[in-house]
Formats: C-alpha cells, sequence, structure tokens
C-alpha cells in the first residue's frame, strides 16, 4: 500500500474536469444566495402550514353547520399544498426551480374529480 493515492478533492470526473473542492464551495456566492432562499422558504412553508391549518379548521366548521363542502377553501387548501410541495421539493435539492415569490408562479386550483 502506498500513500500516493489522491484524496478526494483532487480526483478528475470522467470528463477530465476536477470536482470542486470544499473550499470553492464554502467560496461560492451561489452557495450562499440558496441558503438564503432556503430560510426565506423555510419561513413561507411554516406559514402555509399555519394558513393552511386555518382552512382546514374553517373547511371542517363550515362542513359542521351546513353539511356541504366549501368549495372557495377546497381550492384555497389545493393551493397551498401544491404551493408547500413546490417548496419541499426546492428545499430537499429535488428541483432548482424557485417556487413563488422568487420563480415560478403560485400554483393553480387543479382539483382532482
Amino acid at each position: 500500500m502506498t500513500d500516493n493515492n489522491p484524496t478526494v478533492d483532487q480526483v478528475e470526473t470522467e470528463g477530465g474536469d476536477k470536482r470542486p473542492t470544499m473550499e470553492d464551495n464554502l467560496k461560492s456566492p451561489s452557495t450562499w444566495l440558496r441558503l438564503g432562499y432556503m430560510i426565506v422558504y423555510c419561513v413561507l412553508i411554516w406559514l402555509a402550514i399555519l394558513v393552511g391549518s386555518v382552512v382546514v379548521a374553517l373547511g371542517f366548521l363550515w362542513l359542521l353547520f351546513t353539511g356541504k363542502v366549501n368549495e372557495e377553501l377546497k381550492q384555497v387548501g389545493q393551493r397551498l399544498a401544491a404551493y408547500t410541495y413546490q417548496i419541499a421539493r426546492y428545499l430537499t435539492f429535488n428541483t432548482e426551480q424557485k417556487p413563488f415569490p422568487f420563480g415560478a408562479p403560485f400554483p393553480p386550483a387543479e382539483t382532482e374529480e
């Protein structure tokens, strides 16, 4: 065994490019900008869940007193669910598309009938 093996930072990829080092990642403005967006989206998803909880409570009370589902609340709930899904995908690095308000428009109410 020799100690001449390259470190993980020095290994070249198949295309011949060197992978960025941890130092490169720490100095990258895009890394820190993404952290800022992620913090904002964490606050927004918390607010969306809070508003969604109010919508759930109001929807149940509406059903309790009228016997019918409130279609407007149903659509608001659907839009909030789609929005939280978009944020979760961005926060978990499954997409680079930023949700509303910094990227995609607020999702429409597409209900399944």
